[in-house]
């Protein structure tokens, strides 16, 4: 496996609890989905996934390695071989475009590289191409702050695929995009993962978007695994489990086979 997280639990410092006990094994070309409601542990899951933050409890196992046990340099080493695309990505805002997308390989790179190219893309070809495939590629020169944040969602995303990581994590990648737009891009992404064999593990409150674009659905409720299986399994018991008494949208409110009927041909 890629990935395995054995009793994990993480406690945040003010001693609240975010995870507890959660169990996952995910294979090295899976595409899985969390969904939740909102504190329900997804960010903290995904930090764990990312390094950012260790457990508390448990065991983890990423990409054949125990972050708790590294050491500094060979965690660093690590971290490049994730990518985690946020769902605000931090984009200086005089930052050009292009040199935002190659940030994706500054952890690969030399530090004299990595200096330069701040100061003169280095490989400005490989950034148009990362946007092409996400419609962004006319804004390759464009400064971040004059972008919105559907594109600015988006430059995040080609940073990522610039990156080339051995494992991708996405934390609501498409918030701030229209539902056409979203769709697009959950599509892109998944059909990149596949192309490179890489997992891809996204946190997302659409659910319709969930069981269309990911073959594997996790459902975290207070910190806990509430329910782990295949999209075309989730049902609307699951979903009621998931989220009652927190004010659901209309959207979780339907029925899951309605949410998935009411797509076109799923994307899996």
């Amino acid at each position: 496996m890629s990935i395995n997280l054995n009793g994990v639990g993480y406690i945040h410092p003010n001693g609240m609890r975010a995870l507890k006990d959660i169990n996952l094994s995910i294979a090295a070309d899976e595409q899985v989905a969390i969904i939740g409601s909102s504190g329900a542990g997804k960010t903290t899951l995904l930090k764990l996934l990312a390094t950012s933050l260790l457990a508390s409890s448990g065991d983890i196992q990423l990409l054949q390695h125990n972050p708790a046990q590294l050491r500094a340099s060979t965690l660093r080493r690590l971290r490049s071989r994730i990518g985690l695309i946020h769902q605000s990505p931090p984009l200086p805002p005089r930052q050009r475009v292009v040199t935002a997308v190659l940030a994706g390989r500054l952890g690969q790179w030399t530090l004299g590289r990595a200096c330069l190219s701040l100061c003169y893309p280095s490989d400005i070809e490989g950034a148009r191409a990362e946007l092409s495939q996400l419609d962004l590629a006319d804004k390759l020169f464009a400064r971040c702050d004059q972008l919105s944040g559907g594109q600015q969602q988006r430059i995040g995303i080609a940073r990522v695929l610039y990156q080339q990581p051995d494992l991708m994590l996405a934390d609501e990648p498409v918030s701030a995009m229209d539902p056409v737009l979203a769709e697009h891009t959950l599509s892109v992404l998944g059909s990149i993962a596949r192309e490179r064999g890489v997992p891809l593990i996204a946190s997302l409150h659409a659910v319709e978007l969930a069981l269309r674009h990911f073959p594997r659905v996790i459902g975290l409720r207070a910190g806990e695994v509430l329910f782990d299986k295949a999209a075309d399994a989730v049902s609307q018991q699951d979903l009621d489990a998931l989220y009652v008494n927190i004010g659901l949208s209309d959207t979780a409110q339907q029925p899951a086979a309605a949410i998935a009927n009411s797509l076109p041909n799923r994307c899996l």
